[in-house]
This record gives structure tokens, sequence and C-alpha cells, in this order.
């Protein structure tokens, strides 16, 4: 807005008419503001100099949330405003506000208390075209999708157990820390290699598809995470760049982004092989599936946010049967601030049951390794295989025994047969015996008239000697 020495010179008059002072004696008197008061002061200037005013300006940083509400900021090359557009404006809108859209928005300029920041209060949103930025976006994207570079078939499945993982990012700020606890609570002792690379600013394209190529030729890597925190579609253009996906679209690695917030979208998404919300959900898609538990925490919390709004409604619809028009407009303004302060705590809210449910998944797959670790079952079903194993070793080193010693029986009865005196018999000899079963050898030593046996090969005879 234009300046107005008629507005300076109002105020000037009022201020001095505060002090309530004559003649040249322009010393103050002293007044105390609470943060409240002077926050519902400047909020009350506002209204007053500003109450509906057109701003000209680029979507950026644009955010819907569950309870219907969108806020996002205005912006030009060297200044911006934040923005609200409450849920029963935006529902009338014949356009969906996005990052990157140069728009005229028609509203009033208040403050938001909770934080003291004053905003814009959107009641009208007229575009004014695509800004520069979002459509080289479109353009690149429908460029890339025509030649196959987003198509599902060519994506590849995660490893699922990945024992080495290459992270791209920078090596300051929270989001390498975050995702290498998250990694280290969950999966002690993973091989862990990272290309420290600009992801922002000048040199930043070149370093990201270095660091890519480097996983690419050398073959280490299990997987590949491509990880920046949030930021504006300024702050994420890197990921938006031709050259860093077709490096993500040639690496011989599977490729998972994890670019920003979970409404961020970049190029580099739908071209890596999994798309991760945020950097550290990625450290957990990695190595392990969705919690049911969160879930279900969201859901309560959604039918909690339903149950409050329901409530608030009911109570807007019995005062605007009491209230005159301007009590109605003052309560949709309180209404829509508490509405404000509601989505702010629920996005605060939201994060923390998060950072809860990660903490106790984390500690429930810790006391699982272990249960497992201590578990004797393996050791029992190990030992059971070696007995049944050594038992049947021994049935047959017994069988072995057995059969040898019945070779060695047989050869020994063979040789036995072979040497028997009896085989003599068959060829026509005899032996010669006395009563006693001595054989006799000479025939001097025999007297005459002795009892005599000769044996041979079919039968015995007796005989005496002369």
């Amino acid at each position: 807005m234009a300046f107005q020495p008629e507005l300076t010179r109002s105020r000037i008059k009022r201020y001095h008419r505060n002090l309530g002072q004559t003649g040249f004696d322009f010393a103050p008197r002293r007044r105390v503001f609470s943060v409240s008061e002077l926050n519902g002061a400047i909020a009350g200037l506002l209204a007053e100099e500003f109450d509906d005013i057109w701003v000209s300006g680029e979507i950026s940083g644009c955010r819907v949330l569950g309870s219907g509400h969108c806020y996002f900021t205005m912006k030009e090359r060297d200044s911006q405003i934040r923005c609200a557009l409450f849920k029963g404006t935006a529902r009338f809108l014949k356009f969906q506000p996005k990052d990157g859209i140069a728009i005229l928005a028609r509203g009033r300029v208040d403050v938001f208390a909770v934080r003291g920041e004053y905003q814009l209060i959107v009641e009208q949103i007229e575009p004014q075209g695509h800004g520069a930025l979002q459509l080289a976006f479109e353009q690149l994207k429908k460029k890339l999708d025509a030649e196959g570079l987003f198509a599902r078939e060519r994506k590849r499945s995660m490893p699922v157990y990945p024992s080495r993982i290459g992270i791209v990012t920078s090596p300051r700020g929270a989001v390498i820390s975050d995702m290498l606890h998250v990694m280290e609570r969950r999966f002690p002792g993973l091989h862990i290699r990272i290309f420290p690379a600009l992801v922002q600013g000048e040199g930043a394209v070149e370093e990201v598809v270095r660091a890519i190529e480097f996983f690419s030729r050398g073959a280490w890597a299990d997987v590949v995470i491509v990880a920046r925190g949030g930021g504006s579609l300024e702050d994420l253009w890197t990921f938006n760049d031709e050259r860093v996906a077709r490096a993500i679209a040639a690496c011989a690695i599977p490729v998972i982004s994890a670019i920003g917030h979970e409404t961020d979208f970049t190029i580099a998404d739908f071209v890596a092989d999994l798309r991760a919300p945020t950097p550290s959900a990625a450290a957990e898609l990695v190595i392990a599936t969705k919690l049911e538990l969160l879930n279900r925490i969201v859901e309560r919390t959604r039918g909690l946010t339903q149950l409050l709004r329901l409530k608030l409604a009911l109570l807007e619809k019995r005062v605007q049967k009491q209230g005159a028009e301007r009590s109605e407009a003052m309560l949709h303004r309180a209404i829509n601030r508490r509405f404000q302060v509601l989505d702010d705590k629920d996005s605060r809210l939201r994060g923390a049951l998060r950072r809860v449910v990660v903490a106790l998944a984390l500690k429930r797959v810790t006391l699982e390794e272990r249960l497992r670790y201590f578990d004797v079952r393996p050791k029992l079903e190990r030992d059971r295989n070696r007995l049944n194993s050594s038992h049947a070793g021994a049935w047959r080193a017994i069988e072995r025994s057995i059969e040898s010693r019945r070779r060695r029986w047989e050869n020994a009865m063979a040789r036995l047969e072979q040497l028997s005196p009896l085989r003599v018999l068959d060829r026509g000899y005899a032996i010669v015996q006395n009563k006693g079963g001595g054989i006799l050898k000479d025939p001097a030593a025999i007297e005459p008239g002795t009892a005599l046996e000769i044996r041979l090969a079919g039968g015995t005879l007796e005989a005496q000697s002369k």
C-alpha cells in the first residue's frame, strides 16, 4: 500500500491526545501492555487500515490440513506474507491453490496472537497464471512421463534386508542425524556410506548427480536414499532438474527419494523406485513396514477432531440464531482464530505421536531381536539333528563291521575247507586209527590182534591187525 501522509498525521494527533499534555511538555505517560493487549491493539489497527485489500504475489509452501483449512505464503523476489484460507471460503473456490501459481488475493490483515505474526485472511482468490518454476516443473514432468521414466514397470522392488545403504544428502543438519538415529535404533550394525552433497543453490545439481553415479558405478550399496529436508518450491528445485531425474533413472541400484515433507512432490519422486514422505520415513521404509499402531492413533485423532468440529458447529449455529450481524462477524473471526490454534496444536500433536510410535516400534524390534538371540529352540533342534545323524552313523558302522567279519569268517571257512584232511579221503586215501582215536602211522608199532578203525571218504571200517 502506498504511503498516505494524512494517516500518519491522524496517528500523531491521536498520540498527543492520549498523552493528555499541553504546551511543549511531551514527556510520555508510562503505559504497560500485556502481550495479549499489544497483539489485540495491533490487530485493531491492521483491521482498521487493511480491512478489504487486494494483494498480488506467487503461492509458495501451500499446505491443506485435515481440517480443510489452507495455509500458504504469498511472495515476491524480496518479500513475502503468510496467508490463511479457511475451509468456509476455500470450498467456494473454482481452483485448488498450489505452489508456483501467481494470484490476486482479496482479504484483510489480522494477527495470529499465538505466534505474534500478522497474516492475510484470504476471502477471494483470482489466478494470474502459473509461475515460472511451476510451469517448468509441469513441462519437464510431461516430457519425462512421455519417455516412460515414470512407468511402474521400470521401478524395482526394494531389498527386504539391505545391509549396505548409501545416502546422498547434506552432511550437516537434522536430516542426516534423524536418519542415522532411526537406522541405528532399528538395525545396529548396518553399513552406511554418506556422499556429502549440496542440496540447494549453485553446484547442488552437479554434486547430487555425481553422488548417484558414484553409488551406481561402485555397486556397493543395496539401496540408495536421496534425502533433503523441507522447503519451498525454490528450495527443492535441485530435485526438479532433468539431470538429477535421469541420473536416478539410470542408477543400477534401487533408489528411494525422501525430499521435503509429505505434501512436497518433485520430479525425483516420480522417477525414483520408491518415494518416502520424509527422510526419517525413508529410514523406516528401507528396513520396516508401516506400523498398525500409528494408523490406529491417526484414526482416533481424526475421530476426536471431527467430534470437536461438530460441537463447534452446533455452538456456532446457536450463536448465529441469538446474535446480531455484527456479533456473528466477530464470532466468525474468533472461531477462525481458534481453528488456526487447533490446526497448529494438531500438527504438533501428530508429530509428537509419530515420534512416540516410532520409539515404541524400535523398542519392540529390539526386544524381539534379543528374544530370538536367547531362544533355545534352534539349539535343541541342532542337537537333535546331530544325535540322529550320530545314531544313523553308528548303525552304519556296526553293519559294516558285521559284514566285514562275516566275509572274514567265510574266507576262513573256505581256507579251512581246502586244508581239511577229509578232502584227501575223497581222492582214495584212508586214515587208520586205534580204538582210542589215535592215528596210526607206523605198522611196526601195531601189535597183532589190535582192533583198528579205518576211516574212508564214505564212512568207517573196523579191522584187526595180524
